[in-house]
């Protein structure tokens, strides 16, 4: 998918993305937000989306959030505001794979429920562990495709259509594991049925 496709894509979804996929992913992400609670505190979420995640965080995380799709930040940025929420600092709009913040910024970078939406995933994985400080963490959720059963099935039939869908339900792990500074620490499968899988990597410290 090209940016102009994501944006389209989630313009389109904005409106009930928190009564569908997000409902749906709603348990896999709390159990993320809280990994990255025991790790912050300066953290920053690539694809906040309409902001599902940012009342799950304790207080004393600092959060940062990006994302691509303006109708989906508007709906974060009402939540941050009714539900006073401050341990949010900022909310914007720009591209993952030109993360405008310096080297080294975030004790945490995560990114939930958005590898198989953006173009180039392996360049966002590059930036968000350039972002990272040494010795921080970079935490994924996705679905990621499945080799075999029912399921497998399905994504491959899903797979030309991911323009309209809005994500790639074939998209495949190891296009998100060749980045050379992180290392995979953990991985386990979250809700629904074990279709996410969480991902932690440790950041390389400098010598």
């Amino acid at each position: 998918m090209d940016i102009k496709a994501v944006k389209t894509s989630y313009a389109r979804w904005a409106p009930v993305y928190d009564a569908t996929f997000g409902a749906l992913t709603n348990v896999g992400r709390r159990r993320t937000v809280q990994f990255i609670n025991a790790h912050g505190p300066k953290v920053l979420e690539v694809g906040v989306g309409t902001g599902l995640s940012l009342r799950h965080y304790d207080a004393g995380i600092r959060v940062t959030g990006i994302d691509a799709s303006v109708e989906m930040l508007e709906k974060a940025r009402i939540k941050v505001r009714e539900q006073e929420m401050d341990h949010v600092e900022d909310l914007r709009s720009m591209d993952a794979r030109l993360l405008e913040f310096p080297d080294n910024h975030f004790d945490t970078v995560a990114a939930m429920h958005i590898m198989s939406v953006v173009p180039e995933p392996e360049r966002v994985i590059a930036e968000m562990a350039r972002v990272c400080k040494p010795g921080g963490k970079v935490v994924v959720t996705n679905h990621f495709a499945r080799e075999k059963g029912i399921l497998s099935i399905v994504e491959r039939i899903s797979a030309p259509f991911s323009n309209i869908l809005g994500w790639h339900s074939d998209f495949e792990m190891e296009r998100i594991l060749g980045e050379p500074s992180l290392t995979l620490k953990e991985e386990r499968t979250l809700p629904p049925s074990g279709m996410m899988t969480f991902l932690a990597f440790d950041k390389q410290r400098i010598n």
